[in-house]
């Protein structure tokens, strides 16, 4: 296909998501969230050609989503305005790997943000959240048996919920799982987090397929019999309800578990690129968001192996 600086940025926006799908396999949700954010310059400026797109149309576009606000606030953050620049950063770059007249992606600066604070549990809340579930029920169990394997392994709620039973080795205590990007990482899990997994699955009495299902609600079981799979929505809930069962104050959520697993390992003399790996990140920059751990590490290390001589 032939483009130009006239097209029109609507069409090219389209070619640029089936281009994220085909060539670079990105998520549906990843192409849904980019959709999203350009169909917003179209909200501002109309149907613009891919010529129009200069740095004064990107400047007043940053001031209409600064005053746009969302449900629950008058404004956008800076983190959700700068997801917008990043994509038409991104359009940008498609539109330079076919040769399309467009403003270069090094133009669109982002706006600048507070570094993300970190929240994680400490050794003796960890202990107080696992002995909240009721062990005499299975839903119960698998509740126990999420939580420690969140902890053990650092998943992301969707990648814990999109488990099969036969996609876990407890015996070997470690698996594949397909993250963010459609990159698979290997996952390796405590003796402590397989065992309550296994205690789970001895109690189940079901053939569904999904590791974690459904115990409650109308809608638990589908019309052949097998029980829906758990939802992330729905181990958020379970994960906050028990967090202020065990009487911590601080929100808490899966996110808080995956937190936990990396601080532990920082904590404990893991290197941070290793820690990378296993949280599946692709730039380094984001699991630095951990330096509230490796900064007072590096302290203590100093203050062990280089003493004062006085």
């Amino acid at each position: 296909m032939s483009y130009n600086v006239f097209m029109l940025f609507a069409k090219a926006k389209t070619d640029f998501l089936e281009y994220l799908e085909i060539e670079q396999n990105r998520s549906q949700k990843t192409i849904a969230n980019y959709d999203h954010y350009l169909t917003r310059l179209i909200d501002f400026a109309g149907d613009i050609t891919i010529g129009d797109i200069d740095a004064e149309l990107i400047r007043k576009w940053r001031l209409w989503l600064n005053r746009l606000g969302t449900n629950t606030s008058d404004e956008l953050s800076k983190t959700t305005m700068n997801y917008h620049l990043i994509a038409l950063r991104s359009f940008l770059k498609f539109c330079a790997k076919r040769n399309i007249p467009a403003l270069t992606a090094d133009k669109i600066e982002l706006a600048r943000t507070k570094r993300k604070q970190v929240t994680f549990l400490s050794p003796e809340e960890l202990e107080r959240l696992f002995a909240q579930p009721d062990l005499q029920t299975l839903p119960g169990l698998r509740d126990r048996a999420i939580l420690e394997l969140l902890f053990s392994s650092g998943l992301r709620v969707s990648e814990l919920v999109g488990l099969d039973k036969d996609h876990i080795n407890l015996k070997r205590r470690e698996f594949m799982v397909r993250g963010k990007g459609q990159k698979d990482r290997p996952i390796f899990i405590s003796p402590e987090a397989a065992d309550w997994v296994q205690k789970y699955l001895d109690k189940r009495t079901d053939t569904t397929r999904p590791l974690f299902i459904r115990y409650s609600g109308s809608k638990k079981v589908d019309l052949t019999g097998n029980y829906h799979r758990l939802t992330a929505r729905s181990v958020q809930r379970m994960v906050a309800k028990n967090a202020l069962l065990a009487g911590i104050t601080k929100p808490v959520s899966p996110h808080t578990l995956r937190h936990s697993f990396a601080t532990d390992l920082l904590m404990n003399g893991a290197d941070l690129r290793s820690v990378q790996a296993m949280l599946g990140h692709s730039n380094i920059a984001t699991t630095q968001i951990y330096t509230h751990v490796t900064d007072p590490h590096l302290k203590e290390i100093h203050n062990k192996f280089h003493r004062n001589k006085d």
